[in-house]
């Protein structure tokens, strides 16, 4: 009950400006339906939320949460009404070494979803090649989602459509931590706009990435996002049990 609570209660949190994004566990999070847009009216309310506002009116929605082998994001680009497939995108990327080097390395990652393709791509640092923003293409890790989408009546911010983006990372490719140095940016083709976390973290052209000394942080509050693994809880419960039971025997050795 005591996890319930906590879930529920990180769910309906909010974080604004340029606060650590406070990633929650959500066990609801493996009823997902991944099509890149709230498919149900309960889809992503069990998970944190930030909520971004810019100068220029744009609204952007980021929940965020982890159950069992993923990390799952969603970015609800609230306002983002003039939208156009193929050439709208979204990007997070995770830095997992928590030392944010100057030029990307083997320890960052990125995954893009483009708005009306099923198919994402993924990227990591390490590329010599500054244009690209020093990042090369990977393979999609086995599990990973990265789909854009347009809303419909299920959104829970605005009845009008708009793009939206919905992403599944698997834990595996990034490492189980519980705390990431984390980017998220939303590309806008209509006015050739990048809106971003953080704020003054903006790529310096639609190839690049910024640098990783630039991004937030992605943090697991109650350090939850290291779930314990299961064949160790049942092996710890297994000894402890034995344990049990043979002080249990001599006690009743001593008795006797």
């Amino acid at each position: 009950m005591a996890l319930i609570a906590t879930v529920l209660v990180l769910g309906t949190s909010c974080a604004y400006a340029d606060e650590p994004i406070m990633i929650t566990l959500s066990a609801h999070m493996q009823y997902a339906v991944f099509d890149g847009k709230w498919s149900f009216t309960e889809e992503w309310k069990q998970s944190s939320l930030n909520m971004f506002s810019y100068d220029d009116g744009t609204q952007i929605a980021l929940r965020s949460a982890h159950e069992g082998n993923f990390v799952y994001v969603m970015i609800d680009d609230i306002t983002g009404t003039d939208y156009q497939k193929g050439s709208d995108f979204a990007t997070i990327c995770f830095d997992i070494n928590k030392v944010r080097p100057l030029v990307p390395n083997s320890n960052d990652y990125c995954f893009t979803g483009t708005l009306g393709r099923a198919e994402g791509s993924a990227m990591q640092g390490g590329s010599p090649f500054g244009l690209d923003g020093n990042f090369q293409r990977i393979a999609m890790p086995n599990g990973t989602i990265a789909i854009g989408g347009v809303s419909d009546s299920n959104d829970r911010y605005s009845a009008v459509p708009h793009s939206s983006y919905e992403f599944r990372i698997p834990i595996g490719s990034i490492g189980r931590l519980d705390h990431y140095g984390f980017y998220m940016e939303a590309y806008d083709s209509a006015n050739g706009k990048f809106y971003t976390y953080p704020k003054d973290a903006a790529p310096g052209s639609i190839l690049g990435i910024p640098s990783p000394t630039s991004w937030g942080d992605l943090v697991s509050p109650d350090e939850s996002l290291p779930e314990f693994p299961w064949p160790a809880l049942v092996l710890v419960s297994m000894v402890s049990f034995l344990v049990a039971m043979r002080l249990g025997n001599c006690r009743v050795f001593m008795r006797f």
